[in-house]
């Protein structure tokens, strides 16, 4: 399918999930060494974690400032204006979520190319041969969320925060029935 999205659009989707200002101390996120206890815990807000970026003032971001970062930082890096609107979503919530390399790496063993977590013309290609009507579509984003759920589900802090992930997961793929219609 080659309807493709608008990044506002699904920023306002992927961003509804994440909350406003937290600094939960058992959230390794919230540190800026990545694990509770290394560096200073500062939080994380609209998304944006001190484990991601350590050096930015989390407290007093604004949204405008985590929305240049979203583009910047994911959008981008998944090459999101190419990707049929349904499977950007889901892309670009698991890179903001879990990392951009990890999020297309997903994809890519899905589609069956390379594991080199860029997103070239060899993924795209893959992603519309398979994307290339409704049932495909809707099959690989079923996988994606999968393999996305596999992959949470296997993380220490899955008994901490693992109702919370579930429930994004399943909103998620609830938000992709409209772009499954274009």
């Amino acid at each position: 399918m080659t309807q493709l999205n608008d990044f506002d659009s699904l920023f306002e989707l992927v961003c509804s999930h994440e909350g406003d200002y937290g600094d939960d101390s058992v959230d390794p996120g919230n540190w800026t060494g990545g694990a509770v206890g290394v560096g200073s815990c500062r939080g994380t807000k609209f998304g944006i974690s001190a484990a991601a970026y350590p050096d930015i003032d989390i407290a007093n971001l604004t949204f405008d400032e985590a929305k240049s970062l979203y583009r910047r930082d994911y959008w981008e890096k998944i090459s999101g204006d190419r990707l049929p609107s349904a499977l950007a979503l889901l892309v670009f919530d698991a890179a903001i979520n879990n990392g951009p390399e990890r999020a297309i790496s997903w994809l890519q063993g899905i589609v069956h190319v390379e594991r080199d977590g860029i997103i070239g013309q060899n993924t795209l290609s893959a992603i519309n041969q398979v994307a290339n009507d409704r049932d495909g579509l809707i099959a690989l984003c079923s996988e994606y969320l999968t393999q996305r759920l596999m992959f949470m589900t296997s993380l220490v802090t899955w008994k901490t925060f693992g109702l919370g992930w579930a429930l994004r997961l399943f909103k998620l793929s609830l938000e992709t029935l409209p772009y499954l219609e274009q």
